[in-house]
Order: C-alpha cells, then sequence, then structure tokens
C-alpha cells in the first residue's frame, strides 16, 4: 500500500493513500470529537463536529469524509473550530435531555443524590443505561459546554419497549444515524431508517411500526453502535471481568467476550478482531448465551445409565463407556452429521473420513442444500 506524509497540528504523520483525515488522527493518536462516525460505517459527515482546518482549502471540512492527501497540512483545534463544534453540539443537546450533560456539578453527582437543580429523575444521567460509556458525555465534557443558547424542543415520545432485547429511546436520539446505517451496510437487512424531515425526523420501521412487527431480526447490531442511550439492552448489569469464548450456537464459530458479573453471564459482545464474525453477532449469541449457559435444566456433568437411572460421571468415564459402544458398529451402521455453517473443506473432510475410514455413506447435514 502506498504511503503519504501529512502534517497534523505541527506533527508529522504517516497514512496508507486511502486513509481519511480522521483515520490518520486517531492512528497518530489525535483526538477528533465525532459522534456519527464508526470505523465499520461508510463517512457520513452528519454530526458536524470532526470539522477541521486544512491548508488551501476553504472552510471547515469534516474530517471523517475528506481523504488524505500527501503533503496536507490539517489542524484540528482552534478557536474557529471549537466554536462550530459547539454550536453544532448544542443543536444536537436540544433535542436530548442534556440538565446533566451541562451542569458543572455532574463529576460529582452520585446515583442516590437530590439534585439541587431540580431536574427531572428521568431526564438525569445517572439513570440513563449509557451513562459512564456515552460518546456523547465525552464530548460535551471535551468542548466544555455547560450552558445551551438554543431553546429545548421539550416534546416527549412514547419508547419503543416491543423489543424483547432492547428498547429505542427516541427521547435520547441524536439522529446521528448510526443505527440505520448499520442495518443497511452492515447486515443488510433495512428494518430501520431515517424518516420525515427537519424537527420531525426521527429512526422508524416501516410504516412506523413498533420494531416487534418490523423484519427487525434483534441481532443488536444497532445498539452496540448507538453513541447515546437510545438504543440500550433491557437488562444492563456492570461487568466485573470479561471472558473470550467461541459462540456454541452454531458451525460459524463467533468469537465473542462474555461479561460476567459474580460468576454469571451479564453481557456478550463480539470480538472485533474475531476472524469468522469482526464483532458481528446474531440474536443467538448476543442475547441467548446467558438463558442457556445458567438454565437450571441444563447438564453440567456427564450422566452414565447405571441400575436404570441416571447417574453423573467422568468425562473420562463418559468417553471410554462412548468409545466401547462404537466398536460394535460397522459401516451403514453408522451416520454422520456434518454443519452447512461449515466451509466446503470442512464438509469435504467430514464426508471423506465416513466413506474412507468409517466406510459409510450415511452422510448429511443441518441445511440440506
Amino acid at each position: 500500500m502506498e504511503k503519504i506524509t501529512l502534517t497534523i497540528n505541527g506533527q508529522q504523520v504517516e497514512a496508507t493513500r486511502g486513509m481519511t483525515v480522521l483515520e490518520t488522527a486517531e492512528a497518530a493518536g489525535i483526538y477528533i470529537p465525532t459522534l456519527c462516525h464508526h470505523p465499520d460505517l461508510e463517512p457520513y459527515g452528519g454530526c458536524r463536529l470532526c470539522i477541521v482546518e486544512i491548508e488551501s482549502v476553504r472552510g471547515l471540512p469534516t474530517a471523517c469524509t475528506t481523504p488524505a492527501t500527501d503533503g496536507m497540512v490539517v489542524t484540528t483545534e482552534s478557536d474557529a473550530i471549537n466554536e462550530v463544534r459547539r454550536t453544532s453540539l448544542e443543536l444536537l443537546l436540544s433535542n436530548h435531555p442534556c440538565e446533566c450533560l451541562e451542569c458543572h456539578r455532574r463529576d460529582r453527582c452520585g446515583p442516590y443524590d437530590i439534585c439541587l437543580r431540580h431536574v427531572a429523575v428521568t431526564d438525569r444521567c445517572v439513570v440513563c443505561p449509557s451513562n459512564g460509556n456515552c460518546e456523547l458525555q465525552n464530548v460535551v465534557d471535551y468542548l466544555g459546554v455547560q450552558q445551551l443558547h438554543i431553546n429545548k424542543d421539550a416534546k416527549k415520545v412514547p419508547v419503543d419497549t416491543s423489543n424483547p432485547f432492547f428498547n429505542i429511546d427516541r427521547n435520547r436520539c441524536i439522529l446521528c444515524g448510526r443505527c440505520t446505517r448499520t442495518c443497511n451496510e452492515v447486515t443488510a437487512v433495512g428494518a430501520i431508517d431515517m424518516a420525515n424531515r427537519g424537527y420531525q425526523m426521527k429512526v422508524s420501521t416501516f410504516a412506523d411500526t413498533p420494531l416487534i412487527e418490523s423484519i427487525c431480526r434483534s441481532c443488536g447490531e444497532c445498539m452496540v453502535r448507538c453513541p447515546v442511550g437510545a438504543l440500550t439492552p433491557k437488562n444492563t448489569y456492570q461487568a466485573e471481568r470479561e471472558v473470550k469464548t467461541v459462540c456454541p450456537y452454531c458451525g460459524v464459530g463467533c468469537q465473542m467476550y462474555l461479561d460476567i458479573n459474580k460468576d454469571r453471564i451479564v453481557g456478550v459482545r463480539g470480538d472485533e478482531k474475531g476472524p469468522a464474525n469482526n464483532s458481528l453477532l446474531c440474536v443467538k449469541g448476543r442475547f441467548g448465551i446467558a438463558e442457556f449457559v445458567h438454565h437450571p435444566e441444563r447438564l453440567t456433568t456427564p450422566l452414565i445409565r447405571r441400575n436404570g437411572y441416571l447417574e453423573e460421571a467422568s468425562w473420562e468415564e463418559a468417553l471410554a463407556l462412548v468409545a466401547s459402544k462404537l466398536e460394535d458398529y460397522r459401516g451403514d451402521q453408522v451416520a454422520v452429521i456434518s454443519s452447512a455453517k461449515c466451509t466446503n473443506e470442512d464438509n469435504y473432510v467430514a464426508q471423506k473420513f465416513s466413506r474412507a475410514v468409517l466406510g459409510t455413506n450415511n452422510v448429511d447435514h443441518c441445511a440440506r442444500l
């Protein structure tokens, strides 16, 4: 890949041709605020927070949509830049609960404090499921916005709780478009999109039906990319640690991290470096793991039938018993079942093993394609 060199804030940095100014800055450890950008999505330039100054370029272009070129000179911080950023941020906050966000005491506010400013309980940051993990909070702190100069839109809309796994709270939505672009660009489902114009614009399903009545597959990919608290899981718990594992539901081999609290699974996220899934998960992998892992009827040890009763046994005993039983079967008495989710090469090896080693042509898999 061809390498180029550009200057950002007086620092000479190297980039690969095709990268944007924002990607180049992030790779060099230079922070540029943004809310609509996500590395999995195409550049959007909607929030207007990543604007920069580029030598010999008119105006303030957005860093996420501007390709980096060789010899480019970029400035990411100036009075003019931050003034426009604060104005753009205030426009976003005018439709978002922000009494806590613009409060100078927010960093000292605990979940059970009585707010001296009489902020409505539902509008407080401490009751938001994304509190402490909110990109909007980070941008507000970075730009130092402590007062709105724009009248707030006080209208309230109902929260869509129809989906069994996550809610859509449009009162917290900043119209960044991450969720709709994820549904179209990443999952290619198209269950949600932007509807209406101006102050009436919102994230909507077809015909504005509840999410459960749409073609949504409940994969949660929109939820994990939401930068605020508009899309949040119904059950939220603070994780104590993470455990890396592989999803056991099918043969794809999606890699994931399990959030653990007191030895129980409280959340799941996809592994960005997983070669099979690149952080993507289906509804079973994201929301179904904890249910069957902690199900009271789940078998956690092998059982061997002795004298008409199933008794717990060790793995060594169970495997030895299975091996001894299999010795009595030959040829067509054996069947091999593979997975349609495996690669062609894996299934080829499975059928070769069944025919050449086990001596049977009884080969099948879950989809019979």
